[in-house]
């Protein structure tokens, strides 16, 4: 009995979506609505159009701080095109191996 207990949470569990992220389109927002919205689910998708290739839509991650990235990444700061802004700024996730020495700084 226990066993089927235990089979019925655990096929539950997994029927539900699990850390789902919206997405989003960026050009239906202004760059205030687009980083309070960030803000708010800490971790969102954005749909945009691509600044160099005509008719090409890109699909990137924005978070709100360090804490939604995973443990070897870091938020850096990137740009998003919205309905008011061609630069709104928001954060992405990058790894830490990606990191120059140029870019450690050492305090003294």
């Amino acid at each position: 009995m226990q066993k089927i207990l235990l089979l019925a949470v655990l096929a539950a569990s997994l029927a539900t979506p699990a850390l789902a992220i919206n997405r989003y389109n960026s050009m239906s927002y202004t760059c205030a609505a687009a980083q309070a919205l960030v803000n708010r689910e800490r971790a969102v998708i954005f749909r945009h159009p691509a600044a160099r290739a005509k008719n090409l839509t890109l699909y990137d991650r924005y978070v709100s701080d360090r804490g939604a990235c995973n443990l070897n990444e870091y938020a850096f700061q990137d740009y998003l095109p919205t309905k008011d802004q061609k630069s709104c700024p928001l954060y992405t996730c990058h790894s830490t191996s990606e990191l120059d020495d140029d870019d450690i700084i050492f305090r003294r």
